[in-house]
């Protein structure tokens, strides 16, 4: 049996995947993670570090990694790289202004080795702002149609009512799950 067989099969078991939450700073990534876990969010200060929560959705065990996204700690965002089945990319649509720099840091991303074969979701978040990009302008301006290398989707969201962050989330699952869990 081969070495990758042996690795699925212990996954299996524990049904377990590793999420890595990345953006600009001030997108919405803690929000969005403690709006998931059912947490309060009326104090939210950014994110100098890390947040992890274990979190079970549909006997699926997620650990969920929201690291901070200012421009001086996205040196260390590799730190965090290792073992990842998800990547969730948070954009605050309605900062247009800043969407280049998501575009290019997302494409630096998808290059590292570490997160090759790690499904995409893209939070196109806070469509509940005045003059917030649709989904649509967002998949278009991170070009997102140029990515080959992973599995993509964009979802809408609004981490402060929580709206789609579930649609997101079990697209995410799914799709990793199709990759790393042996069917029986």
């Amino acid at each position: 049996m081969g070495f990758l067989k042996v690795l699925k099969k212990i996954k299996q078991k524990e049904k377990e995947m590793r999420i890595l939450m990345l953006g600009l700073d001030n997108a919405g990534k803690t929000t969005i993670l403690k709006r998931f876990n059912g947490e309060p969010i009326d104090t939210i200060s950014p994110t100098l570090g890390f947040n992890i929560k274990t979190l079970e959705h549909r006997d699926f065990k997620l650990n969920m990694w929201d690291v901070g996204g200012q421009k001086s700690l996205r040196s260390y965002w590799r730190n965090y790289f290792e073992c990842t089945d998800g990547l969730i990319w948070v954009v605050d649509s309605a900062d247009r202004r800043r969407l280049e720099d998501c575009r290019s840091e997302l494409h630096v991303l998808l290059k590292e080795e570490r997160l090759i074969g790690a499904t995409l979701l893209v939070f196109a978040n806070k469509q509940d702002l005045p003059g917030a990009c649709t989904s649509e302008e967002i998949k278009e301006l991170l070009e997102l149609d140029k990515i080959k290398t992973h599995h993509w989707n964009i979802v809408w969201c609004s981490a402060v009512s929580g709206d789609n962050l579930l649609k997101g989330i079990d697209w995410l699952i799914d799709d990793i799950a199709c990759r790393i869990f042996t069917q029986d």
